[in-house]
């Protein structure tokens, strides 16, 4: 079969040369369409769901929130398991799908189920999904940071030197503007909110100003929350014109809430001010964003599932550069973390492994062998190879990761070794030649034994070279092409001829050698040859790498 495949490529090269430029051609688009990232994604097929109960431990949290929860979670088709955790005031539910299950199918099932269970919860318990995102989707991490030189504009400063903005005001613009414009960013599945003060209105009661004004805590909360309302009414009609009847009554500073009137003693009206103070602070909190000693607000790029890391990084950094502008004076947006760096890195070690390689290939030739049109024989199948992998990895959804680009790197490695030693061992024999003009594509039948079991994948990626017409038969000398012979058939019969009769002069098919070692120069046809065997030598160990990748 090999015989055979070098004798079409031989005979077909034009064909072999418009197949190594499809190959290029696809290969190519496999390489910028192929995801990239920095690890491959080991996480398993999951769906969040998150529900709060503010102000309930956690054992009532279980038996009341995420046990039915997880009990109707169960029965849903493609479930392996469901994890379950509760906290004070907080239940996660982590449901985990087959493989085969597709993600956003999952996610629609669980949120059918979510509408069913929602009637056995208690009241003010709404279940939510989390982001379609994997455990690997935390790729940028930011924080605001803060130029202690605003200082210059008295409008934005505290003081000469201090700015105002604090850590409460700092989490509403991450919280109302930054978080909003990062999460309409293709890819980018949540931008979750981390550090500073969820700022919020605290009224303090004095329960010895509520019992001399005969004030209960259920008055102060009914006051307050009618009181942080708009109503709507009517139109009124008046001069062909119509005017809208509201009534405004949300709250929007502190004087609005001290001057909510509470009840009527006597005619006199207690106001929220007489028996309570209000007061801007921060929520409840438990944890913390800490740079350097600093504490600092910030937040967290999740991407979503499926996409590439790589260009969602990009487009993140990109929407970043575009709402600079728009932040307050000396405000910027920092990144502590940035998986696009690590990416690159992994995507220079591969550049450099095989430039590496093809430095040391050419030196290798020059300096050992000096013979430099070998040199394409080697270092042609390096580029073409790296896209025959990225064609193979684009069609089963694999990754461009750390573990992917190092199998490709290692299997350079081992094809550069097996095409050094062909090259030198068609050399080697080319230089015991009788007759140059009847040297053709002998060196095939020498290597064609060791290269016998090996595929022939990449073997029109690498016939490119053989672009100078030349004549001639295709001929094997029967000492050297022995291993091409099918097992007890002719060539194996001509071999034992030829060792038991060295005198006796060879069958026309088989010309004798000529030797001229002064002047050594490979036909189209056997420049090609040795291409082919080359890559024939190489393929499997490139295959086997490729299965390694996959698995």
């Amino acid at each position: 079969m090999i015989n055979r495949l070098i004798e079409w490529s031989l005979r077909n090269r034009f064909l072999v040369v418009c197949g190594v430029f499809f190959l290029i051609a696809f290969g190519t688009r496999a390489l910028f369409r192929t995801p990239v990232d920095a690890i491959p994604d080991l996480s398993e097929n999951q769906v969040i769901v998150f529900a709060d109960w503010e102000g309930r431990s956690p054992q009532e949290v279980e038996d009341q929130v995420t046990y039915p929860l997880s009990v109707g979670l169960q029965g849903l088709a493609g479930v392996k398991t469901v994890r379950a955790n509760s906290m004070f005031g907080f239940s996660m539910l982590t449901i985990i799908f087959e493989e085969k299950v597709d993600n956003y199918f999952a996610r629609t099932r669980v949120l059918e189920r979510l509408n069913l269970l929602a009637a056995q919860l208690p009241t003010g318990v709404i279940p939510q999904l989390g982001p379609d995102a994997t455990g690997l989707g935390w790729v940028y991490q930011y924080y605001l940071h803060v130029d202690p030189q605003l200082a210059l504009n008295p409008a934005h400063t505290n003081s000469a030197s201090q700015p105002s903005y604090d850590l409460g005001q700092l989490r509403a613009l991450q919280d109302w503007f930054i978080r909003y414009q990062l999460n309409a960013v293709q890819g980018v599945a949540e931008v979750a909110s981390i550090g500073g003060f969820v700022r919020q209105y605290q009224i303090e009661v004095s329960s010895l100003k509520m019992r001399a004004r005969k004030v209960t805590l259920k008055d102060v909360m009914d006051a307050v929350g009618a009181s942080n309302l708009n109503v709507g009414g009517k139109v009124i009609e008046e001069n062909g014109m119509e005017f809208v009847v509201r009534g405004l009554g949300l709250v929007k500073s502190l004087s609005d809430l001290e001057n909510i009137v509470l009840m009527e003693r006597g005619g006199i009206p207690i106001y929220l001010k007489d028996i309570a103070t209000v007061q801007i602070g921060g929520d409840f909190r438990r944890g913390t964003l800490d740079v350097d000693g600093r504490e600092v607000v910030g937040g967290i790029v999740v991407m979503r599932n499926g996409e590439n890391a790589l260009a969602t990084i990009n487009r993140v950094k990109e929407k970043i550069r575009q709402i600079q502008p728009s932040l307050p004076p000396g405000v910027t947006i920092k990144s502590f973390y940035d998986r696009a760096e690590l990416i690159e890195r992994t995507i220079d070690t591969l550049k450099h492994a095989l430039a590496e390689e093809i430095i040391l290939v050419t030196l290798a030739h020059i300096i050992f062998l000096w013979h430099f049109r070998s040199i394409l024989i080697v270092t042609v199948p390096l580029p073409l190879s790296i896209l025959v992998s990225f064609i193979l990895m684009e069609k089963f959804g694999i990754s461009s990761n750390i573990m992917s680009l190092s199998g490709i790197a290692i299997a350079i490695g081992v094809l550069v070794d097996a095409g050094i030693v062909m090259t030198e061992n068609v050399i080697r024999h080319c230089e015991r030649a009788e007759e140059e003009k009847q040297r053709k594509v002998i060196n095939a039948g020498v290597i064609g034994n060791p290269a016998s079991g090996v595929g022939s994948a990449s073997a029109p990626a690498t016939s490119s070279v053989s672009v100078t017409p030349s004549s001639g038969a295709l001929v094997s000398d029967p000492a050297l092409s022995s291993s091409l012979a099918p097992s007890g058939g002719e060539g194996r019969g001509e071999e034992a001829s030829a060792a038991s009769s060295p005198t006796a002069s060879a069958p026309p098919s088989t010309p004798s050698l000529i030797t001229k070692p002064s002047s050594i120069r490979l036909t189209a046809e056997e420049t090609l040859a040795v291409v082919l065997t080359s890559a024939q030598q190489v393929g499997r160990p490139i295959f086997f790498a490729m299965v390694i990748i996959i698995l």
